[in-house]
């Protein structure tokens, strides 16, 4: 049996140096470039590439891919540990090249690209020469894609597709884009759309505008608005089977999902650790913020929820680890997707009144933190859906009752325990 919430040395001394690296040397990079995405970037590249051979030199490049791909292979418990440090940054995930939506976009290509296609795009995503962009949503169908009517016409030997997608996040900084069509509107809803590779250069995408995120004015505007007018692309720049968008779409949504939550383990961590920071610092009357039972606990419930969501999240991903296929932890993925932004809420929230009139300036990052929270609750999938099909997982093998009553109503019980033990004892 093994059973333990220990790190090996050796791993728990990779992860000593990252804490420091993140700290002196990428927590410095955040303030004085514009967007760690923007591979086009001169004065971002002279600040991010030596970090990333350092990185490299490390062994930690690239954690969540197998050694086929480039990666070491550690599997999604440890990157976990890892996140949570690089969460707390803007350009720590690019700088150890496990960044969304780059990370879901290597996996579907390695699954389901042609060779030609990983050579082209694959290998120069995994080493961040360049950047993708995951163009799935549309303006009139957020979190059901079965709503989504984006075509995409098989016309001889190319793909020709038409329609608009909205918040297709760095596709201003992309090389490619991932693109979710329908090819089969007259086939069962979870069959209707099929998922395409699009290079960025293709004649006939419109970017018509990039939208920005409240919060996140620092980065700009970078989640992009696209029209896409008669565009031409290849017949085997289809990723999978005609058909199968759906399918292709999880190989990415559920890791992308439980990586968010492995991110946002390290804001709420921040966040805490800026309180209890606040706390011994600020003077009240005669003593400090901390000898305040209201604050006190504050800090006792944001710690208490931080720990919850972040066992959660490790668990959730030594089952990734475990099963190997993400449709075996549906249901906990789902958990720690819905649990995520009320977390960040709560305690970045807290943070918010410890801090009084700096809390709500700028100077400090948790009004950016706070709306990051409702960011978490939208990005793969609503909380509301989340919730629905955790419940759903927990209800399809329930049986009801047999009787009027439920199965541990006491009067019952007693009767079968009256009944059970009837012979061993003499009647009163």
């Amino acid at each position: 049996m093994s059973w333990g919430f220990e790190t090996d040395p050796e791993y728990q001394q990779d992860l000593d140096w990252v804490d420091e690296f993140v700290r002196a040397e990428i927590e410095p990079v955040d303030r004085v470039i514009d967007h760690a995405w923007d591979v086009r970037d001169a004065r971002r590249n002279a600040l991010i590439k030596p970090l990333q051979q350092r990185v490299r030199e490390r062994k930690l490049w690239a954690c969540h891919l197998g050694p086929e791909l480039g990666g070491p292979g550690y599997g999604q418990l440890k990157l976990a540990l890892l996140n949570e440090m690089l969460g707390r940054t803007h350009s720590g995930p690019v700088v150890f090249g496990c960044q969304a939506p780059d990370s879901g976009n290597a996996e579907i290509l390695a699954h389901y690209g042609t060779p030609e296609l990983k050579e082209r795009y694959l290998e120069p995503l995994i080493e961040n020469e360049i950047v993708s962009a995951y163009s799935m949503t549309e303006p009139q169908g957020g979190s059901d894609p079965t709503a989504f009517v984006t075509r995409a016409e098989l016309d001889g030997d190319h793909w020709v597709i038409n329609g608009e997608k909205w918040f297709s996040s760095h596709a201003s900084f992309a090389s490619f884009l991932i693109v979710m069509a329908v090819t089969d509107p007259d086939a069962d809803r979870h069959h209707r759309a099929s998922m395409f590779v699009v290079p960025a250069d293709t004649p006939g995408i419109e970017l018509v505008r990039n939208v920005g995120v409240s919060g996140h004015e620092a980065i700009g505007d970078t989640h992009a608005y696209i029209r896409y007018h008669d565009v031409r692309i290849p017949a085997d720049h289809l990723l999978g089977e005609r058909g199968q968008g759906f399918a292709v779409a999880q190989t990415r949504l559920g890791g992308g999902r439980i990586h968010h939550a492995m991110r946002t383990v390290g804001l709420v961590r921040e966040s805490l650790d800026m309180m209890v920071e606040r706390a011994v610092s600020r003077r009240s009357g005669t003593g400090t913020l901390a000898d305040r039972q209201m604050v006190q606990e504050m800090l006792a419930d944001s710690w208490i929820q931080l720990e919850q969501f972040r066992l959660l999240v490790l668990q959730t991903a030594w089952k990734i680890d475990r099963y190997k296929d993400y449709r075996k932890v549906i249901a906990d993925i789902s958990a720690v997707k819905a649990a995520m932004p009320k977390v960040l809420l709560d305690v970045a929230g807290r943070a918010v009144q410890l801090h009084g009139s700096l809390g709500i300036s700028t100077e400090l990052p948790f009004g950016s933190w706070v709306m990051e929270s409702f960011h978490m609750g939208l990005a793969d999938g609503a909380t509301e859906l989340h919730k629905i099909q955790l419940a759903k997982q927990l209800l399809k093998n329930a049986a009801p009752a047999p009787g009027l009553f439920p199965t541990r109503h006491i009067p019952a019980l007693r009767a079968d325990a009256e009944s059970k033990f009837a012979g061993l004892f003499g009647e009163d």
